[in-house]
């Protein structure tokens, strides 16, 4: 049976906002996950990380 990938939520690292849901491989799940995304509410592209599950 496969193994499930966990689900992440991404919130914007200025208004603190979760904007995003994504999936991580067990294998990279070692460090946090940060992308450059734009925010909705901010209207600018911001740092993006790893919210807690």
């Amino acid at each position: 049976m496969a193994v499930k990938k966990p689900h992440l939520k991404i919130q914007c690292s200025k208004c603190k906002r979760i904007n995003y849901f994504t999936k991580k491989s067990k294998a990279v799940a070692e460090k946090k996950l940060e992308m450059k995304k734009h925010c909705k509410w901010c209207k600018v592209h911001t740092l993006h990380k790893e919210a807690k599950r």
